[in-house]
């Protein structure tokens, strides 16, 4: 056989192998389990990935461009999220916690996660947890408190109304 069948087919094997692994992975842990248990979530165990970070300049644009991708998307949180989604966002945090570029910043916000864990019951329990997480680190680096009171309108995309799928459809045509 050729080389790059065999590489295909053995390719293949593996993501069978891995898929079924996974599946049965689920079935055998709490993960689908309803949040009033314990939910099991991605752990700290692995540590941060990334090395520090050691321009300022890029450390600073990245850390703007994170916060309102995070705030923009509890903006945008179900009111009532199900438990899968309320399971997708912690893990979505945790997640960030280990893969976040800067490996100073994924520390510290792995810390500030263990102290003040993800809120997901609500839009606006998830949008102000957010606001106070970001407030933490504004107070470790001297800057200033944001209001939090607004911070759902400040990031409000106009995602959910209808207009902008009237919009978005039409302009895709």
């Amino acid at each position: 056989m050729r080389p790059s069948i065999t590489i295909s087919i053995l390719s293949c094997l593996c993501f069978i192998i891995i898929s079924i692994y996974f599946i049965l992975y689920r079935s055998d842990n709490s993960i689908t389990s309803p949040l009033s248990e314990k939910p099991d979530l991605v752990n700290f165990e692995g540590g941060v990935i990334s090395a520090k970070m050691g321009n300022a300049t890029q450390k600073a644009e990245l850390g703007r461009s994170t916060w309102k991708l995070l705030h923009t998307m509890t903006a945008q949180y179900p009111e009532h999220p199900t438990t899968e989604e309320r399971k997708a966002l912690q893990q979505f945090f945790m997640l960030l916690s280990r893969l976040y570029p800067c490996g100073e910043c994924a520390a510290h916000f792995q810390l500030l996660l263990k102290r003040y864990p993800p809120q997901t019951s609500s839009k606006i329990a998830a949008s102000q947890w957010a606001c106070a997480i970001h407030n933490k680190v504004n107070e470790r680096l001297g800057k200033d408190i944001f209001d939090c009171s607004n911070i759902q309108e400040k990031y409000d995309c106009g995602c959910n109304t209808t207009e902008d799928e009237n919009d978005s459809s039409s302009s895709s045509e």
